[in-house]
């Protein structure tokens, strides 16, 4: 898997320190913020490929706060939603505000390197298929020229024809 830059925001130092270690001895770059609204200031001129956010912080921006920042600003970028107070409903209101996935606290360390591993697939994929749509595009813009250019032969040959 290749290496991502994730952004970790989570009020709980002892959380930040872990997955710090963890995505750092997986290959990942990764930068740790303790509120949402460092967050929010890092996000205006960064460029990170996964956040990774505690749902309920103390402060202005909490966790929803912040995926709709993310998603308002930058809107290719996962975000990861973690929590202690885990319900459905929150998990249903991350979700349909455009969280990519849900972990529940304690954070797994073997769930969280699976799902990231599953996003950066899902990208790879996505990738692929954005390479292979534009190819179609330009295939298709170069075959309509060579039928253009076919129909003109065609129309030359059948005036020369009409001319006998």
């Amino acid at each position: 898997m290749n290496a991502l830059h994730v952004l970790v925001v989570d009020d709980d130092p002892t959380t930040r320190l872990l997955l710090a270690t963890q995505l750092g001895r997986h290959g990942h770059a990764v930068d740790c913020l303790a509120t949402g609204e460092e967050a929010v200031d890092q996000l205006d001129g960064a460029r990170y490929d996964v956040v990774i956010t505690d749902l309920m912080m103390p402060g202005r921006v909490d966790g929803l706060d912040l995926l709709d920042h993310v998603r308002g600003v930058l809107p290719r970028t996962e975000v990861l939603v973690i929590t202690a107070h885990a319900s459905v409903d929150t998990a249903i209101a991350a979700m349909k505000r455009g969280a990519t996935d849900y972990l529940q606290k304690p954070v797994k360390v073997d769930e969280l390197m699976l799902r990231l591993e599953r996003l950066q697939i899902m990208r790879e994929v996505e990738s692929s298929a954005s390479d292979l749509r534009e190819a179609l595009d330009q295939a298709e813009r170069q075959a309509a020229l060579r039928i253009a250019e076919l129909e003109q032969q065609v129309w030359e040959l059948q005036q020369q024809l009409a001319a006998r």
